[in-house]
């Protein structure tokens, strides 16, 4: 039977679904009849008006064929000035002061404001009474560190961030995550096919870089302040690896920025299933089979 599509209306029509566990169905007594899934992401669409609300990438292919030789990090960077970004702030400060629980901020903006979203503000660390954080469909490429701060979070839902290939270590201080929501397919190092990590620099000094001002196409990030692991300074060298690691109900390529060789020792183990130790990317890191 042909699936049939109908995402603005939130519905998927057809006898099977690849999001089927994402979505409560209506179920038949005959097997090989349609079913309807809702679609429970429908109300954080937000306004369609005003042109594109996201820009495409296809950075680690789709498939085993299309998985690209080696991966890089997006090089965009947040333009302060925007106002999508004045109004992400205010957002922000508004449900702090009313001490929202849940936090889905791109239901309120619209398409053009949506696309200048690039990353979070630091100020996130102000949502420490939000227990569901939804970044549904957004133009992100990065999250701040400063998503750790949100420590009482319980549900992480970035789904259809199509941008977003990995996430910061810091995520992990969210102990209380129990579900998240992850288009996995877009992720370095997914189970589905494999793609390619971003290869990191090596143990890198004070006198060779200012860790104020990075080139978020090589390291990731515009600026390391504070280490993944101990949360100290990183004032005198910086270790920058990957690791995978659980995050509610997905396994997430994690990026650590580390101020020593100490605490690099001290991250946890890998998920099993995918690479085995800490490592800095690259093609030449072998990973386990796709699945």
């Amino acid at each position: 039977m042909i699936m049939v599509a109908a995402w603005r209306f939130g519905i998927v029509v057809g006898n099977r679904c690849p999001l089927i566990h994402r979505y409560t169905s209506q179920v038949s007594t005959d097997e090989n009849a349609p079913q309807v899934f809702p679609n429970r992401f429908a109300d954080d669409l937000g306004s369609r008006s005003g042109g594109p609300d996201r820009d495409r990438c296809r950075c680690v292919g789709y498939s085993k064929a299309t998985r690209p030789a080696a991966a890089s990090f997006h090089e965009d960077t947040q333009n302060h000035e925007a106002e999508g970004w004045q109004h992400l702030l205010a957002l922000i400060d508004e449900a702090a002061a009313a001490g929202h629980t849940e936090f889905a901020p791109f239901r309120r903006m619209s398409a053009a404001e949506r696309r200048q979203i690039i990353t979070l503000p630091s100020t996130i660390t102000k949502l420490t009474a939000v227990t569901h954080l939804v970044l549904y469909g957004t133009n992100l490429v990065r999250l701040p560190p400063e998503i750790g701060a949100m420590t009482n979070l319980e549900v992480f839902e970035p789904y259809t961030s199509h941008r977003l290939h990995w996430y910061p270590y810091e995520l992990t201080r969210c102990m209380k995550v129990n579900d998240s929501t992850v288009s996995t397919r877009v992720l370095y190092g997914n189970f589905k096919f494999r793609p390619p990590f971003p290869a990191l620099r090596p143990v890198t000094h004070a006198e060779q870089a200012d860790f104020a001002e990075l080139d978020p196409g090589i390291w990731g990030t515009t600026a390391v302040r504070t280490c993944s692991v101990c949360d100290r300074p990183v004032d005198q060298e910086l270790h920058q690896v990957w690791i995978s690691r659980r995050v509610g109900t997905d396994v997430l390529p994690l990026l650590v920025n580390a101020c020593s060789a100490s605490c690099l020792a001290a991250l946890p183990e890998p998920e099993q299933g995918y690479v085995p130790a800490p490592h800095t990317g690259g093609p030449d890191i072998v990973q386990p089979a796709a699945r």
